[in-house]
């Protein structure tokens, strides 16, 4: 324990001594959550119907500088519904990143596409526009469409992922899909409040999604959100959210395979009131960031700071251990001793159920995998006096 016991020292002294745990992420309701639920509640519109759905969308296109967003019911179900809404078919290639959570992969695999997994940036943990342009060697545009010459499939999409809160390198990205008319469709889920060059992730592709799981920088419990500056495909993705329903006051027609991924009108009163403290949260994300930065400076561990010209929200606080065993022992002290930490996930193509995708080198992914953990940084409670008062 004595090895990593400054680092567990430093965790308390940030988030209370005296506690017996200490979580990696947990939510905090300061606002008004209970009176937007109570209004709700009163209101019975608890379903799809209320009128806190329309307000949470607005506050989080406005936000994000989106002409329109769409809440469905949580990030996964929007990766789904942004991608059959860009057009992506059963048998395409859909190109993503090995280091991601599954509901990456997921979301791809429910329209039937295969992911194909390519490498990331250790100064972005995000996709690396480098291995991107090696897949793309492979391809070629055939009648205006995308094609992988080896297979013959269309490639569908290219859906980077802003790890942790950390912009990767979108706009390299964007450049590229863009010479071969293969639509961006980008994971933001971790990415709220985090911009590129002043410009919000979520924005830079056709389409972008986030994800208000509880562990989220803000939640409601559940609940997702696509955004878009494409009224068209907006108006889509809303249609087929709500089961495809053909509008009409009493007839149940429905004119396409549709989804019930609508989001609770509940859901969204707590997304509302979230969405009032958001910038007070990541200032305090943000803070906790540079106390972590200062203190690993004289430790033998590396802290992952935002990339240049990036405003990360600091979803979660990373570190790189020197070795995998290294990072096995601080796991194994750290949790042992009530504070939780996590490793990076399993790399995608290492999962049983799609161990037979394909990928490109992985060389980058496999360092982080071994090497990476997420520390706590949750907003501190300390933050509700400054707020209250």
């Amino acid at each position: 324990m004595e090895k990593f016991q400054s680092v567990i020292d430093k965790v308390r002294e940030l988030y209370g001594k005296d506690r017996d745990f200490i979580p990696l992420h947990e939510p905090l309701f300061i606002g008004n959550e209970k009176k937007y639920l109570n209004e709700c509640i009163d209101s019975t519109f608890v379903s799809y119907v209320g009128e806190f759905v329309g307000r949470f969308e607005q506050m989080v296109a406005n936000y994000t500088g989106s002409k329109h967003a769409i809440a469905v019911v949580n990030g996964t179900s929007a990766l789904h519904l942004a991608l059959v809404t860009s057009g992506v078919q059963q048998n395409d290639i859909v190109v993503t990143q090995a280091l991601s959570f599954a509901a990456t992969a997921n979301g791809i695999m429910y329209t039937g596409a295969e992911p194909y997994f390519i490498d990331v940036d250790r100064h972005t943990l995000g996709m690396s526009p480098d291995a991107l342009r090696t897949f793309l060697n492979d391809v070629k545009l055939i009648d205006g469409t995308a094609t992988y010459v080896p297979t013959g499939q269309k490639v569908g999409a290219i859906v980077p992922m802003h790890t942790f809160g950390f912009p990767c390198e979108i706009e390299a990205i964007v450049e590229l899909a863009n010479e071969y008319n293969i639509p961006i469709v980008e994971d933001s889920a971790e990415s709220l409040g985090s911009t590129k060059n002043g410009k919000h992730t979520g924005t830079f592709g056709k389409m972008g999604i986030y994800s208000f799981n509880g562990n989220k920088s803000i939640t409601c419990g559940g609940g997702g959100m696509i955004v878009t500056d494409d009224a068209a495909l907006a108006a889509r993705a809303k249609h087929l959210s709500t089961q495809a329903k053909v509008p009409h006051k009493w007839e149940y027609q429905h004119d396409h395979v549709g989804y019930n991924y609508r989001c609770p009108n509940i859901n969204a009163a707590i997304g509302c009131a979230q969405m009032e403290t958001i910038e007070s949260f990541i200032e305090d994300k943000r803070k906790t960031a540079a106390r972590y930065a200062d203190f690993f400076r004289n430790e033998k561990i590396e802290y992952l700071t935002e990339p240049e010209n990036c405003r990360s929200n600091y979803w979660l606080n990373s570190i790189l251990l020197q070795t995998v065993e290294d990072r096995n022992a601080f796991l194994e002290t750290t949790n042992s001793n009530g504070v939780m930490t996590r490793p990076a996930w399993t790399l995608l193509h290492r999962l049983e159920y799609i161990k037979d995708a394909k990928h490109g080198n992985l060389e980058n992914s496999i360092f982080i995998e071994q090497r990476l953990v997420n520390i706590p940084s949750s907003v501190r409670v300390q933050i509700i006096n400054a707020y209250i008062n």
